[in-house]
């Protein structure tokens, strides 16, 4: 079952430059990254409303009242400084580097969490194979910059 789930995951950061070219691509043909942004937002949250009505999950807004407004509006607000940021990046420093860059601060922000325990299920300590692993993305991104 956990080979399944590390495809899927996988899958879901190969879609990443995909959609990233996407998004740059509609902010090329509007002239305006801010509003294909919003564009994108839009199309996503009419896709999930096409698709919750499909699950069996259950849903009561009273669940958040009291809950924590980090929690509520952070990863809408990060994923919209992502898609404005990374559409505004991508014609200039080309999809390799952009997404290079996306990948080596994803693992260095993860490292991070996991060694405090912020925001995860288990602490993971830092020891010398994640912090060599830190090491090799980031020479890998240096190398993809210079070449």
């Amino acid at each position: 079952m956990k080979i399944a789930w590390l495809f899927v995951v996988f899958l879901c950061g190969a879609l990443l430059p995909l959609q990233g070219g996407l998004n740059a691509k509609l902010a090329k043909l509007i002239a305006s990254p801010v509003y294909a942004s919003m564009i994108c937002f839009i199309v996503g949250a009419f896709t999930m409303a096409l698709y919750v009505p499909f699950t069996k999950e259950t849903f009561s807004w009273q669940l958040l009242r009291g809950s924590d407004i980090t929690a509520i509006l952070g990863g809408g607000v990060i994923g919209a400084v992502f898609i404005t940021g990374s559409m505004l990046a991508l014609p200039r420093l080309g999809m390799a580097l952009t997404f290079g860059l996306v990948v080596a601060g994803q693992v260095l922000i993860s490292v991070l969490l996991d060694h405090f325990g912020l925001l995860v299920t288990a602490q993971h300590p830092v020891n010398i194979w994640r912090g060599l692993g830190m090491l090799l993305i980031i020479a890998g991104v240096a190398m993809v910059e210079k070449f």
